[in-house]
């Protein structure tokens, strides 16, 4: 009879499994691929709406190829195609290594990978049919939400399973997960079924003003965020400076983010208590932001180097400093003596662009470059494609938030002086032609990458022959 002292805990495997039974790398290259494409495809959306803006376009007149439409495929394509597929490569990666268990099963993970390509795909189809909802960020055709809930239903279901099976205090990655995942089915059932259904007039745009932020809040910050407080202890080899400040970062998210969604909709019918609400939970929430901002670079501090010599960690402290940036553009815009100025503007464009790619894309092409190589078994092709890489994609999400930030104050100023409206589109138009160059820029970065990807890719297979 075994000794009772050599009984092993429930909350870990009895023996240490090994790297390849927990984590199914060629799913995590297929999730990083697909997310690739559909940036690719997004991209393609905004030169559409881009070279419009400048009098351009260059498929004029073809209504499947109206900017108007692609402009939906722009949006939706970056937050369904891109960064969903490339979180839920990530998640297939970090889950099993943190719990130590696979996720559920990994034929419903491959099933889970074919049905969001068709939901992605399906809903791009649906949108240049012009089956759109009339609602911001979601316009998925109506006839796609239920499978799309149902695969979000799935999703928390695989990567769950490890998770719950823990016992004893978790990591804050797995906080941010569980949450995650939650928050993302709630979220998507209350922005697309509540307000076609359930709603109407100025109550659907509440629940549509919340629906918009919290896609962001509550689906694509605690991943983001998670992810973060995963890779970067890993890449410094060194713990978290702070995981008191982690916990307030993450209950000050819990609290403050799901309350400011109505401040989309400020100046409208809306009750203005509500709107008044969303003001100040805005500006609370760029406190929360500041502590995790804090926390990050108290673990940098006296290893500065790093921010030069390792790749990945350029990424992720990029991407910080520009979340810090846009969550404090945040908290000044959502004042309404400022809103009064800016609303409707370029201003609301180039910071929508500095969190969706500025922050969490950069994150996640950091975590791309970082895990590209370990996948494939083999180091990068170029060093020099890495570094062309990142400038162009730094440098050029900079020049193009900041242009249209800029150009966003100079359209309110003109509607502010009672110009005549074509007064502002002439305004306008050295911004809008700064825009196609940044993002020309942005785009020869991500073809760099693939580039450098497929040689590296070409040196595995050499490698293994």
């Amino acid at each position: 009879m075994a000794d009772e002292n050599s009984k092993t805990d429930e909350s870990t495997p009895a023996t240490l499994p090994t790297h390849e039974e927990l984590v199914d790398e060629r799913l995590v290259a297929w999730y990083f691929l697909a997310a690739l494409a559909y940036l690719f495809i997004s991209m393609s959306g905004g030169f559409l709406m881009a070279f419009q803006l400048i009098k351009h376009n260059p498929l004029n007149g073809i209504e499947i190829f109206s900017p108007g439409r692609w402009r939906m495929v722009h949006t939706n394509a970056i937050a369904y195609g891109f960064l969903a597929n490339a979180f839920l490569g990530m998640l297939h990666w970090v889950i099993p290594r943190l719990t130590l268990r696979p996720v559920l099963d990994r034929r419903l993970s491959l099933f889970i990978f074919c049905a969001w390509q068709f939901v992605v795909v399906a809903t791009a189809v649906g949108l240049l049919l012009g089956q759109a909802q009339g609602l911001e960020w979601g316009e998925t055709p109506v006839w796609i939400d239920p499978v799309a809930q149902l695969g979000l239903l799935l999703v928390a279901i695989n990567f769950m399973a490890p998770i719950m099976k823990q016992k004893g205090p978790m990591y804050v990655t797995l906080w941010y997960f569980v949450a995650a995942f939650i928050w993302t089915f709630l979220t998507y059932a209350m922005g697309n079924f509540v307000p076609e259904y359930f709603v109407s007039g100025s109550s659907a745009g509440a629940v549509g003003g919340l629906f918009i932020h919290d896609l962001v809040g509550l689906f694509v910050t605690p991943l983001g965020w998670g992810m973060m407080y995963y890779f970067v202890p890993i890449l410094l080899k060194k713990p978290i400076w702070s995981h008191g400040l982690s916990l307030v970062g993450f209950w000050g998210l819990a609290f403050f983010y799901p309350l400011q969604g109505i401040h989309h909709f400020l100046y409208t019918p809306i009750p203005m208590f509500l709107q008044y609400g969303a003001i100040m939970s805005t500006i609370a929430v760029e406190l929360v932001v500041l502590t995790v901002v804090i926390n990050f670079f108290g673990t940098l501090w006296g290893d500065g180097r790093q921010f030069w010599d390792n790749l990945p960690i350029r990424w992720f402290y990029t991407g910080m400093v520009y979340y810090f940036l846009t969550c404090l553009q945040c908290s000044l815009q959502v004042t309404l003596t400022f809103q009064a100025l800016i609303h409707f503007t370029d201003w609301v464009v180039g910071h929508a662009h500095l969190v969706m790619f500025g922050v969490f894309s950069m994150w996640l092409l950091g975590v791309m470059t970082y895990l590209f190589p370990r996948l494939l078994k083999q180091e990068w092709y170029s060093q020099t494609l890495c570094e062309w890489h990142y400038w162009l994609s730094a440098g050029g999400m900079l020049v193009m938030a900041s242009d249209l930030i800029l150009g966003g104050l100079f359209q309110g100023w003109s509607w502010a002086a009672l110009q005549p409206w074509d007064a502002s589109v002439e305004i306008s138009q050295p911004f809008w032609a700064v825009r196609v160059v940044s993002g020309l820029a942005i785009f020869g970065g991500q073809l760099a990458f693939v580039y450098n990807l497929y040689k590296t890719w070409q040196l595995s297979r050499v490698r293994l022959s």
